[in-house]
């Protein structure tokens, strides 16, 4: 019956208020690298993000929420399928090409809202992969899989994050601007020869210079990860991505203003290079990362702003998060380090991306959906990404196939504020894949052997240990004592979470 209805809005055969439809449009707005304490509304002093404020104050701001992994691709990977990555092999952080990560025969997100009827699309961010194997792209001519084989009717994308090459927008498959003068090569293992690098040209970085590693093709002044040769007038320019990126979902959302739409809009915003455009220099005082995060305010109050003119926002529910915790150094001398002027881009948390403690996964997360929250709320409900896809199937109606989404719950009246109920735990992912189970009073961490600091750059804590770790997280929110030795009971009910979740 869902499918029928909007399939006849889609066929303009229905004239009814837009508002007035039982679906509503569901747009994802996933930001990168953005911490809890990145945002005014969470409590952030050097940076105003009035948009995203103003998102809060028509919906739920959420204090316990959770992306399940500590970085970008499994966490991702993790949204889009309703499986934790771990389970999987080869979700770890993708290079630029990478093959298709999550496989086309994977019932997605994407896949249950287009089968409800929904216009699906995807930008921005991806970095889950493109073409059927790794390294064997033709970026100079279209790509036979990708996002159209996972649900999106349209995409407008980075391969993989803007400090990997390729250095390009793919739109539905095909290189944005193709330059047949400059045919696209790219290599994670070989440089091409006669083609300049960062770590030998350091005085071609004039834009940002490497601080660690991403000093292999440079591209508009500035290093990356992976050799790339060629692109030409296809090359991004790093100042415009956040404008370009903004203006195509603009359009799709008006191109699709009279049918049900589902949109996923992730940003490059604040994940390195930070290279905001110039008219949001300075507006910070904390540097280009701070001044990332006011071009991230800026972009969703153009997705609420577009809303607003076609009538939208009534009938539209948005979820803002981000993919895993900040980091400040993480490859580029922009001094996010030094002109931090007391700000704590994990808010109160311990870690960071990549940690296995609270600041790697625990995350800014707002719901907003005024048909149905009326009012403003904090929740402190614990609750996990994972459960987006389980509880969006819910709240449309639709039916999942067989084994789609295994770990995904429906928690959408959590999310949508009806109650506070818990998740009964979270698992959080660490970069070395490091597992943790928060319930809302505890944080256990498995035993590791592996370093306490990261060894190749960011100053950030792991969180590894060779012995496990329990938290009292309601009492001890910085996880300093390790409690584990006088409560081995919860240790033991903690540690048996994992175990059955790893034979499942």
């Amino acid at each position: 019956m869902v499918m029928i209805a909007s399939a006849a809005v889609k066929d303009g055969k229905t004239k009814a208020n837009i508002n007035d439809r039982k679906l509503p449009n569901v747009v994802i707005i996933y930001a990168d690298d953005l911490g809890y304490g990145d945002l005014q509304c969470y409590g952030a002093k050097n940076v105003k993000t009035p948009n995203v404020d103003r998102l809060a104050a028509q919906g739920i701001r959420f204090n316990h929420a959770h992306a399940t992994a500590a970085t970008s691709t499994p966490s991702r990977y993790s949204l889009l399928t309703g499986e934790y990555a771990w389970r999987r092999q080869g979700t770890d952080i993708a290079a630029g090409n990478a093959g298709m990560i999550i496989r086309p025969e994977r019932y997605t997100m994407a896949d249950m809202f287009k089968n409800a009827g929904y216009s699906t699309a995807a930008f921005g961010k991806w970095h889950l992969g493109l073409g059927d194997k790794d390294g064997e792209q033709d970026w100079n001519a279209p790509l036979p899989s990708g996002l159209d084989d996972l649900g999106f009717d349209y995409s407008y994308i980075m391969a993989a994050t803007a400090d990997r090459v390729p250095c390009v927008f793919i739109e539905n498959g095909k290189i944005v601007n193709y330059d047949s003068s400059a045919p696209i090569e790219v290599s994670y293992t070989n440089p091409f020869p006669g083609e300049p690098l960062g770590q030998d040209h350091p005085e071609l970085l004039f834009n940002l210079k490497s601080s660690h590693g991403h000093d292999m093709a440079i591209v508009n002044g500035i290093g990356r990860i992976g050799y790339m040769k060629g692109g030409g007038k296809a090359l991004w320019k790093d100042e415009n991505i956040a404008d370009s990126i903004t203006s195509h979902a603009v359009a799709f959302i008006t191109q699709h203003k009279n049918e049900p739409f589902f949109m996923y809009f992730a940003t490059n915003d604040v994940h390195v290079p930070r290279f905001p455009n110039q008219r949001f220099r300075g507006q910070s005082g904390m540097g280009l990362r701070g001044d990332a995060i006011v071009e991230f305010d800026w972009s969703v109050g153009q997705i609420m702003e577009t809303l607003e003119k076609l009538g939208l926002t009534e009938n539209t529910l948005i979820i803002l998060s981000s993919d895993n915790g900040p980091v400040v150094d993480d490859g580029y001398q922009d001094k996010a380090e030094e002109l931090l002027n007391g700000h704590s881009p994990a808010g109160v948390l311990r870690g960071n991306k990549y940690s296995a403690f609270e600041g790697g996964t625990r995350i800014p997360a707002i719901v907003s959906w005024p048909k149905q929250i009326k009012k403003a709320q904090a929740s402190d409900a614990l609750v996990s990404q994972i459960d987006l896809f389980s509880s969006f199937a819910s709240m449309i109606g639709a039916k999942l196939p067989r084994g789609s989404a295994p770990d995904s719950e429906n928690h959408i009246d959590t999310w949508l504020g009806k109650n506070v109920t818990d998740r009964d735990w979270v698992i959080e992912q660490s970069s070395n894949h490091t597992l943790s189970v928060r319930t809302k009073e505890w944080k256990y961490i498995e035993p590791s052997d592996g370093p306490k600091m990261i060894t190749w750059g960011p100053k950030i804590e792991t969180g590894n240990f060779p012995t496990p770790q329990l938290y009292n997280v309601l009492q001890d929110v910085y996880e300093k004592s390790n409690v584990a030795d006088q409560h081995p009971d919860i240790v033991y009910r903690l540690q048996n979470v994992l175990r059955r979740l790893r034979i499942q």
